[in-house]
């Protein structure tokens, strides 16, 4: 029987790691919290069974960390989220200009043409202005590996509901600067 409860750990906290690594939204980072709670809990009944009083105390603490991680990302955080939703859907029926939350830019596909040019992963804005300068747009690769960089002029894209959406050509587009992972522009 311990054999099969350290089996169903070792499974359960790689699929928990790989879930929250992938970095594929609050939601799934929060069932990734509810899959780390079912390996630590799997953990500390292994330390009971078998006697192990630093495995069973390391997994307590993990078990309540994992309650945690389920409280932020699928409680707080969801909330969060779907104020800013509401906030942004809202202002679409007010005078004025609509509204988008800035965390979009953080995660937003980018198109063009109803056509995938890649995915923003961050944005640069004025301190004293608060007007965007440029998204930087994160282009093929996998997980991050591979990827290209491209800066993407704000005066060049727009926001549509969950989307940016860029006024040039997958072509354009392509020709655009690269930007080193650690030395983005200034301006």
């Amino acid at each position: 029987m311990t054999d099969a409860i350290s089996w169903i750990a070792t499974i359960a906290t790689i699929i928990a790691a790989s879930m929250t690594a992938a970095n594929l939204g609050s939601r799934i980072t929060g069932f990734g919290f509810c899959v780390f709670l079912i390996g630590s809990l799997a953990w500390l009944a292994t330390g009971l069974i078998t006697h192990q009083p630093a495995l069973t105390w390391t997994n307590v603490v993990l078990t309540l960390l994992n309650i945690f991680g389920i409280w932020r990302w699928l409680g707080r955080q969801t909330k969060v989220e779907e104020g800013a939703r509401v906030a942004s859907e809202a202002s679409e029926q007010t005078p004025g200009e609509a509204l988008f939350p800035i965390s979009l830019l953080s995660r937003a596909e980018v198109v063009s043409g109803g056509v995938e040019l890649g995915r923003c992963i961050d944005a640069m804005a004025g301190c004293r202005s608060g007007r965007l300068s440029y998204v930087v747009v994160s282009q093929g690769g996998v997980a991050g590996v591979g990827e290209t960089l491209r800066r993407l002029p704000w005066t060049a894209a727009s926001v549509d509901g969950e989307q940016v959406i860029a006024t040039l050509d997958h072509a354009r587009f392509d020709q655009l600067e690269q930007v080193p992972r650690d030395r983005w522009p200034a301006r």
